[in-house]
């Protein structure tokens, strides 16, 4: 068997969610774990050292999701991009993810009304799909493009965001400016203006990482 290196280890974890349908932080939750457990930012201390998990978050793993040792053990002598390859996103109608139970207060996915989307090489655990609906956002997105967001990823001027208001407005956007009290966003429709939001209206803002077209 093959040397049982940190990333292997961390790549077992993520096969084994993508095996059975779920993000890692869902994986974390399933076993009773804090939901941020396996996410990448835990996988290292602060000066850059692996840090491993476990063999407690292991064993709740296994037991979570009735694998065992044995496959762990394989998973984690295979190909360590090999989990990567293929990810199981959650998806949902940008029109309808402005109702309730779809985000947590930090803009992260949750709840069961969610579909899933494949895709590949996604680096953060709390990405999610939303399917463009109506015509609000042409020329630049069409009905049907799916729109892969990364809650995770810092966002800066010219970027493409979605963000949700306090009033549950779930918007696709151009990041134009933020200052201390305003965010200011351009329309993807050229025939839409512009809006300026007061800093304490945006409940979270997310910026999209690609998009089908």
């Amino acid at each position: 068997m093959k040397r049982l290196t940190n990333d292997r280890i961390w790549s077992s974890i993520d096969a084994l969610a993508h095996r059975y349908g779920l993000s890692v932080s869902g994986l974390a939750k399933r076993s009773g774990l804090d939901p941020t457990a396996f996410n990448k930012s835990k996988r290292a201390t602060g000066d850059g050292r692996p840090r491993w998990p476990t063999t407690e978050s292991i064993a709740k793993v296994l037991d979570a999701t009735g694998a065992t040792l044995d496959d762990f053990a394989t998973l984690a002598s295979s190909d360590p991009g090999a989990a990567r390859r293929n990810v199981p996103i959650p998806l949902i109608g940008l029109t309808k993810a402005g109702a309730g139970g779809f985000f947590d207060d930090g803009g992260y996915p949750v709840g069961d009304g969610w579909e899933q989307v494949q895709f590949p090489r996604v680096d953060d655990e709390n990405a999610y799909a939303l399917e463009v609906t109506g015509e609000s956002m042409e020329s630049l997105y069409r009905e049907g493009d799916i729109l892969i967001v990364s809650p995770n990823a810092p966002t800066q001027n010219d970027d493409r965001v979605v963000i949700r208001t306090t009033d549950g407005k779930v918007m696709a956007r151009l990041l134009v400016r933020r200052t201390t009290n305003t965010i200011e966003l351009a329309s993807l429709n050229p025939d839409h203006p512009n809006f300026v939001f007061p800093l304490d209206r945006v409940e979270w803002i997310a910026r999209i990482i690609w998009a089908s077209q």
